[in-house]
């Protein structure tokens, strides 16, 4: 078959990636870097990873495993496993390549992709953000994006448990 699966061209491994963003600096392509878990896609995400592909020529998303969300978020999370979420970003247009991560954050990732810009959420302005100092060493930026109010995961979740099981407040 001639047209190859989204999720077989856009989904790579961490040595995979690293290939091809090195292929993608010398065509002279410029990189935007996000994270996140991505539980439950919702409009928030799709606006965030537009805005995010917007910045550069080439957006990759660094996508929690399964096993990071749960030490993130705990033992009920993730609600969707990581292949389905990877399928979903797949789908999106904005998203050119998404890369599965183990640890509870991409600093190893964004090392070895070494992207232009790493793009983050503006609720992550004023924090700690993994890999932004290194990106800023070699001339790279830290940029930030707005959000859209009151979509989150986690509101989206409470308000079903709400909806069909009573107030959880």
């Amino acid at each position: 078959m001639w047209k190859v699966r989204l999720l077989e061209r856009k989904l790579k491994n961490a040595d995979e990636i690293t290939k091809l963003s090195e292929e993608l600096k010398r065509k002279k392509k410029r990189i935007a870097f996000t994270n996140g878990c991505f539980d439950i896609v919702h409009a928030g995400h799709v606006t965030y990873l537009e805005e995010a592909s917007r910045l550069a020529d080439v957006l990759i998303v660094g996508l929690n495993s399964d096993e990071s969300v749960k030490r993130l978020k705990g033992e009920t999370r993730p609600i969707i496993p990581q292949q389905e979420r990877a399928k979903l970003l797949c789908a999106l247009e904005s998203v050119d390549y998404v890369v599965i991560f183990n640890e509870d954050t991409p600093e190893r990732l964004i090392r070895a992709i070494k992207p232009h810009l790493l793009v983050k959420g503006a609720d992550w302005k004023g924090k700690t953000v993994a890999g932004c100092d290194f990106v800023r060493s070699y001339g790279g930026e830290c940029l930030f994006v707005e959000l859209v109010e009151g979509l989150s995961t986690s509101a989206i979740i409470e308000r079903i448990i709400d909806v069909y099981c009573g107030s959880v407040k």
